[in-house]
């Protein structure tokens, strides 16, 4: 499944400061969708080249991500629940700011 990720906020210094990664992402059993839960540990896995701890919390982004999955807040859609469809856009953004 291709997806487009977008990281912001500080996030993309997890990911060698690249802001926009388009992958392909393999489904379980040739599935036409994917769910956040299992797009998470793919990116855990393949794309944070550090800190991992600053993106994720257990098997859930870090309270202060925003996720937004085609432009809405995935709140809204379910959260870990959220079903992925291909061509989808995901947007994390970090709303932590150190001062």
């Amino acid at each position: 499944m291709q997806l487009t990720l977008e990281f912001g906020g500080g996030l993309e210094l997890l990911c060698d400061s690249v802001k926009i990664h388009n992958v392909t992402v393999d489904t379980q059993d040739g599935e036409d969708t994917l769910s956040m839960k299992d797009l998470l540990g793919w990116v855990r896995t393949n794309l944070i080249k550090e800190r991992p701890e600053m993106f994720m919390k257990g098997e859930t982004v870090r309270p202060g991500v925003l996720v937004l999955v085609n432009d809405c807040d995935w709140e809204l859609s379910g959260q870990l629940d959220t079903t992925l469809e291909e061509k989808d856009v995901v947007v994390f953004i970090s709303t932590l700011h150190g001062g």
